[in-house]
């Protein structure tokens, strides 16, 4: 099956215009760095991080650029209010972006570029724009035109003609028409020096609009028509449709081929009612909040389970009420994410090793062969939904299924009894098990939770010698008679241990090779 890729500008499924071996540019909005990331600001990241994995795994090569807004109101406002400087708070919420996507392991970016670093290259697209006759200058600014584009409104599905002033427009009656945009503000008198450039336009100091930034940037990195470009879904309109228009007006060549656009995060609240996450609304959960109940690949799991375009739902949330830190959604995804962390867990029993030692293809291989017919489907199957568009969920799925027989079948050649010596069927659980690893790494799935979480290496150590001493409280009661009454009371011992540990979210598996532990059911 071909690779299809579902375009917003097209409205439709396209064969991918490319083939593997050939460079790929990507370009996805990236943030304004104002305030910390929210788990809603990671979605597009893993999405589209998602996305190169999987076109990388395919044999493209491709090169993403993610760009950081650091001029802007927002800013302007949030540094008066924090009293500091928009570099500083810029440079200190960009550094948050940064260790965000680290935690969610979105390792694809292979440019950040920031506004501020472009500024000459904005004002010369907005002169060549206003040679061309697409921009004009008022005592406030420079504007486009939107009037002067045919197509404008194609990629939002909306007719210029009746687009009203104030619905997410900016009102001025300085401008020809409700729609035109702001290409170069012009500086106002209370906002601060480092927020203003020098400029040839008639209003003198400023700073540029925020559509002209990407335009700009994602040109300069990529060239003239980018392979794909991306974002979420709230800024198909206006942002999009403005860069749109203003990219070909400036090079009258096509800017994106595939425009692709991710769905919004949405929860419920205490009542079931659906709403949006959002600051005004209190009900945002930061991404270092959500990571100090559910780990990073938990939540880049949460992520993908369902497809790209589709909202993602965060399920019921009470976020006015401490006892429910998080959204039900992370709960749920947490526990299905355990179960591949048992897995994991279960590879290096099984083997010896690790799981993340295990040495799986980088590449996809139409020729490749396996041993059981379940794997070879299983195989066929998660590249048939990936080539649809991405399909993330029933790539989950798959995984899910794979791990399930893989369980069921360590299960049944007992491989972790120490006296079973079945090397035929640890060969079988060893391929299937690097067949799990290949996929999850094109997720970007690691099944892994940092040991930094646990405490670094002193709560591993203190956990083992709490088992260490369970184990002998076990093997004394188990060596005792029956009818010794030392016996119940060394038992009661382990099982208040045992106990003891779950109420701290710890949970012990007895196994026939020892005891296991972990943080979690």
């Amino acid at each position: 099956m071909a690779l299809r890729v579902y375009s917003t500008l097209t409205r439709e499924k396209q064969d991918f215009h490319k083939q593997p071996g050939e460079s790929v540019s990507m370009y996805v909005c990236g943030p304004t760095v104002y305030k910390p990331s929210h788990i809603g600001h990671m979605v597009g990241p893993v999405i589209f991080d998602t996305v190169k994995r999987y076109l990388t795994y395919l044999g493209y090569k491709v090169t993403w650029v993610v760009n950081i807004t650091d001029v802007d109101d927002k800013l302007i406002v949030r540094a008066r209010e924090l009293k500091t400087t928009v570099p500083a708070l810029a440079a200190q919420m960009t550094e948050d972006y940064f260790k965000c996507l680290k935690a969610l392991n979105v390792t694809g970016i292979d440019h950040f570029p920031r506004a501020t670093e472009h500024i000459g290259g904005m004002i010369e697209v907005i002169q060549k724009l206003e040679q061309k006759g697409y921009a004009y200058q008022v005592d406030d600014g420079v504007y486009f035109d939107v009037s002067k584009d045919s197509d404008y409104g194609a990629l939002s599905n909306r007719d210029p003609e009746q687009m009203e002033a104030g619905a997410r427009l900016e009102v001025n009656a300085r401008k020809r028409n409700p729609g035109d945009f702001a290409l170069w503000k012009g500086a106002k008198p209370d906002e601060p020096a480092e927020v203003q450039y020098e400029s040839p336009f008639t209003c003198g100091r400023g700073r540029p609009g925020w559509h002209i930034e990407c335009t700009c940037m994602a040109i300069k990195m990529l060239g003239d028509t980018l392979d794909i470009h991306g974002g979420g879904l709230d800024l198909q309109f206006p942002h999009h449709e403005n860069e749109l228009a203003q990219s070909e007006s400036w090079t009258d060549k096509q800017f994106a081929r595939v425009w692709m656009h991710n769905g919004l995060l949405q929860l419920r609240d205490k009542d079931g009612k659906p709403t949006k996450m959002a600051g005004s609304l209190g009900n945002v959960l930061n991404v270092e909040t959500a990571l100090q109940h559910v780990p990073g690949d938990a939540l880049r799991f949460f992520m993908l389970k369902t497809h790209y375009r589709s909202p993602i739902d965060l399920g019921m949330w009470d976020w006015h009420n401490p006892a429910t830190p998080i959204p039900e959604g992370l709960i749920e995804a947490q526990t299905a994410h355990a179960s591949f962390v048992r897995f994991a867990e279960r590879v290096k029993r099984v083997t010896g090793s690790g799981y993340a030692e295990l040495k799986s293809p980088a590449t996809f291989d139409p020729s490749r062969t396996f041993t059981q017919p379940a794997f070879a489907e299983a195989y066929r199957e998660f590249r048939s939904y990936l080539d649809d568009d991405f399909n993330t969920g029933g790539a989950v799925g798959v995984l899910s299924t794979l791990v399930t027989s893989l369980n069921k079948a360590a299960d049944a050649a007992k491989l972790e009894d120490p006296s079973t010596n079945n090397a035929a069927a640890k060969a079988e659980f060893v391929e299937g098990a690097t067949l799990v690893k290949e996929m999850a790494s094109v997720l970007g799935l690691t099944f892994d939770v940092p040991q930094a979480d646990l405490g670094g290496g002193l709560v591993p150590g203190l956990m083992q010698l709490l088992l260490d001493l369970r184990s002998n409280l076990r093997t004394e009661a188990k060596a005792a008679a029956k009818d010794n009454p030392l016996k119940k009371s060394l038992f009661d011992q382990t099982d208040l241990i045992r106990k003891r540990l779950a109420d701290l979210g710890v949970t012990l598996e007895d196994r026939p090779g020892g005891t296991t532990w972990r943080v979690g059911s």
